[in-house]
C-alpha cells in the first residue's frame, strides 16, 4: 500500500530515511519532473557532504535566458513572466550542473541535453552517457538506482488510479527490471493537477508507486514549450519533405521548427492542394523528387508512430490526416497514435486533457521499448502496423559519404543526445517500404562566417553512413539508399548551397571518390539565398509559408519582433551599426517599440537601440518577412 504524504519536504524525509547516503535517483527527461521534490532533494544534499546524489535524467527544462544581449532581454523578461510565470522553479542541480559549479557530492548524469546547455559543462560534459532511448532503463538499473522520482496525474474520474503521463517511457520497462531482479526502487509520484490524464499503457494502479505526493496548493506550471517562428529555410526543408509521405502510412516526427514546417507544408497539401501543386511546380525539379513524390491529399490518412508525441500531432489529427488507426495486440483496440512521452505547448497540453471517445481511446502512450523497437513478442503485428513508414528526425551534419552528426561536434563536445534517432533510422532499414529522412539546414552561422553543414568528413557520426538514406535541405532531396560512394557523394553536393558546392567537388575529386570531368546538373546551380528567397515569397503569395503558420504564444507585435531578434543576433556588428545609421519612421512601430520599452527612449543606448529596431522592423516588411 502507498504511503500518500502532503508535501514534497516529507516525501524527502522518506527518501532520506529508507535510503542512507548514496541516493541514486532516476527521474524522467523533459515535463515528467517533480521540480520542487528534485529541489528539495538537491538542496538538502548540498548542505549535508556526508551525503551522495547520483542523479540520472536527460532534456532538464528551463525557461530561456536572453544572456548579456539586452534587446533580447527587454523582449524575453515579460514573456517569459507570461509564459512560465513569476515563481517558476528552475531545476537547481540543472542550473549548476550547466555553469559547472555541482558541489563534489553531487553527479548528474544526462543521455540528452537541451540543445547547447552543457557546452560549458566541464562535469556534464565528462558524465555525458551516449546512450540510445531503448536502452536507458537497462543503463539505469544496472547503475543501481535506487529511486524513481516523476509527475503523475489522478484519474479525473474518481478511480482510485493514477496516470504516468507525460512519461510511461522508461518507467514501465525500469519498472518491470526491478520486478523481474526481485531488487527494490522506491518509487515517487508527485500529483500535478494539470498532467493530461492518459490511459492504458500508462495507467497503473495506486499500489504502483511507495510513496505518493498530494500537495495541491504547491505544484509548479507543466513546461511549456513556446511557438518558434519558423525560417525560410525550414519552411523550404519542410515543403521538400511533406512530398515523401505517402497516403496510408505511419509517421514519425519530432519537435521544433523543421517538424512544424513538415506539417505546415502538410495541410497545404490536404487543404489547398491546387496551391500546393503550384508550388511544386516552381520548386526544384529533380529526378529523385519526380520519383519519391506524393502530392495527393490524403484519403485514408497517417498512424503516428513517435517516442516523442508534439504539438505536430495535434495538428494532424485535428485537420483530418492523423486518422488511420491500428489494431493493437488484442485486436479489438483501434490506435491512431503511439507515443512513449509527450511535450509541448499549452495549447497541446490543454488539447490532451480535452480528448475524449474514439480521440482518447485512439491515443495510446506506452513504453519506448514497443514505440522506437521491432523486437518484442509481437514483432510481426508491429510489422503489419507500421507499412510506408517515413521516420523524420534532424542533424546537424552530413558527410558527403552519408554519415550523419546529430548531437556531438567534432572535438567532442555534446549538444543534445542520440535519443531515439539511431533506433528509427535502423527501423526504417528493417521495414519494408519504409524510409529514414534526415533533415538539416545547408549552411549555418559561427563567429559571423557562413559555413555549410555538408562536409567531407566528420569525427563523431551518430548516424553510420551503412544506414544512409534521405537526406532534406533546402535545396532539395538527396536518396542515397544503396547507391555508391560517387553516387552519394554527387546528391549531396547537388542539395549543398551554391557557396560551397565547388569547394566539395574539389574535394571529392582529389579523394577520386568521383569522376574528374563531373560538372553540377543545372538544377543545382541556382542553391542560394536569393533564389530560396524567391521562392518563398512565392509561396506567401499563396497563403503557404507563414512565419507562425501553427500558432503561436506571441503577440502579433511580439511575433514581428521575434523574427527580425532573431535576424540581429546573427547579425555581424557592422551590420547593426548602419541598421542604427539608416533609422527610419519608427511611427508605424510605435507598439513594437513600447512592447521593448524604447518608444521614448531616454539615453544614447536606447536610442541607438530604437533605431536598429526601427531599421529592422522596415526591412523586414519590405522582404515579406510577416
Amino acid at each position: 500500500m502507498s504511503l500518500v504524504v502532503e508535501s514534497t519536504s516529507k516525501a524527502v524525509d522518506v527518501l532520506w530515511s529508507r535510503i542512507g547516503s548514496e541516493i541514486r535517483i532516476a527521474t524522467p527527461l523533459g515535463v515528467g519532473k517533480p521540480n520542487f521534490f528534485l529541489n528539495d532533494l538537491y538542496d538538502r544534499v548540498k548542505r549535508d557532504p556526508t551525503r551522495h546524489l547520483k542523479i540520472f535524467t536527460a532534456l532538464s527544462l528551463a525557461p530561456p535566458s536572453a544572456g548579456s544581449n539586452e534587446l533580447a532581454q527587454r523582449f524575453l523578461t515579460p514573456f517569459s513572466e507570461r509564459m512560465w510565470g513569476q515563481d517558476y522553479p528552475v531545476l537547481h542541480y540543472s542550473r549548476d550542473a550547466e555553469a559547472d559549479r555541482l558541489p563534489k557530492n553531487v553527479l548528474v548524469h544526462e543521455f540528452y541535453f537541451r540543445a547547447g546547455s552543457a557546452m560549458r559543462s566541464r562535469s556534464l560534459q565528462a558524465a555525458y552517457q551516449s546512450i540510445n532511448y531503448t536502452h536507458v532503463a537497462e543503463a539505469v538499473f544496472n547503475e543501481g538506482v535506487n529511486a524513481i522520482v516523476l509527475l503523475v496525474a489522478r484519474d479525473p474520474r474518481g478511480s482510485g488510479r493514477y496516470s504516468l503521463g507525460s512519461n510511461p517511457d522508461v518507467t514501465l520497462d525500469l519498472a518491470d527490471l526491478y520486478r523481474a531482479s526481485n531488487r527494490s526502487c522506491l518509487k515517487i509520484a508527485v500529483i500535478h493537477p494539470d498532467m493530461p490524464y492518459v490511459g492504458d499503457d500508462a495507467e497503473v494502479e495506486s499500489d504502483f508507486f511507495d510513496v505518493i505526493v498530494d500537495e495541491p496548493n504547491r505544484h509548479h506550471e507543466l513546461f511549456a514549450l513556446p511557438r518558434m517562428p519558423i525560417s525560410p529555410a525550414d519552411h523550404a526543408i519542410g515543403f521538400y519533405a511533406s512530398q515523401l509521405i505517402p497516403d496510408e502510412g505511419t509517421l514519425q516526427i519530432g519537435i521544433g521548427s523543421l517538424s512544424d514546417a513538415v506539417v505546415s507544408s502538410l495541410l497545404v497539401r490536404q487543404h489547398e492542394n491546387a496551391k500546393y501543386l503550384e508550388l511544386v511546380s516552381k520548386a526544384c525539379e529533380s529526378e529523385t523528387l519526380k520519383r519519391l513524390r506524393h502530392c495527393s491529399p490524403f484519403v485514408k490518412g497517417l498512424y503516428g508512430l513517435s517516442e516523442m508525441v508534439t504539438d505536430a500531432y495535434m495538428h494532424l489529427h485535428r485537420a483530418g490526416l492523423l486518422k488511420r488507426e491500428v489494431l493493437d495486440e488484442d485486436g479489438r483496440r483501434r490506435t491512431y497514435l503511439h507515443g512513449a512521452f509527450f511535450l509541448g505547448s499549452k495549447e497541446f497540453y490543454a488539447w490532451l486533457r480535452s480528448l475524449d471517445g474514439a480521440d482518447y481511446q485512439g491515443l495510446r502512450m506506452t513504453r519506448v521499448s514497443k514505440v522506437n523497437d521491432l523486437y518484442d513478442p509481437n514483432e510481426v503485428h508491429l510489422r503489419r502496423q507500421r507499412i510506408n513508414a517515413r521516420f523524420f528526425n534532424t542533424c546537424m551534419q552530413v558527410t558527403y559519404l552519408g554519415g550523419a552528426a546529430s548531437e556531438t561536434l567534432p572535438n567532442g563536445d555534446v549538444v543534445s543526445g542520440v535519443g531515439g534517432q539511431y533506433n528509427f533510422v535502423s527501423m526504417s532499414h528493417e521495414l519494408k517500404g519504409s524510409r529514414s529522412c534526415l533533415m538539416l539546414r545547408s549552411t549555418r552561422e559561427s563567429g559571423g562566417q557562413r559555413l555549410s553543414n555538408i562536409v567531407s568528413q566528420h569525427g563523431q557520426l551518430t548516424i553510420p553512413r551503412h544506414l544512409r538514406d534521405l537526406v532534406i535541405t533546402e535545396y532539395g532531396v538527396a536518396d542515397l539508399r544503396n547507391r555508391s560512394d560517387e553516387e552519394c557523394i554527387r546528391a549531396l553536393i547537388e542539395i549543398a548551397d551554391s557557396e560551397f558546392q565547388n569547394g566539395l567537388i574539389k574535394e571529392a575529386k582529389k579523394a577520386r571518390k568521383i569522376a574528374s570531368d563531373y560538372q553540377l546538373p543545372p538544377h543545382a546551380r541556382r542553391n542560394t539565398p536569393e533564389a530560396l528567397a524567391e521562392f518563398i515569397k512565392e509561396g506567401r503569395k499563396v497563403g503557404a509559408f507563414k512565419p507562425f503558420a501553427l500558432g503561436s504564444d506571441f503577440t502579433p507585435e511580439e511575433q514581428r519582433l521575434a523574427l527580425v531578434l532573431e535576424t540581429l543576433k546573427s547579425m555581424p556588428t557592422v551590420s547593426r551599426l548602419k541598421l542604427a545609421v539608416q533609422g527610419g519612421d519608427p511611427a508605424p512601430y510605435s507598439r513594437e517599440l513600447e512592447r521593448m520599452n524604447l518608444k521614448n527612449p531616454t539615453s544614447l543606448k536606447e536610442r541607438l537601440y530604437a533605431r536598429i529596431l526601427t531599421a529592422a522592423l522596415i526591412q523586414g516588411e519590405a522582404n515579406g518577412h510577416w
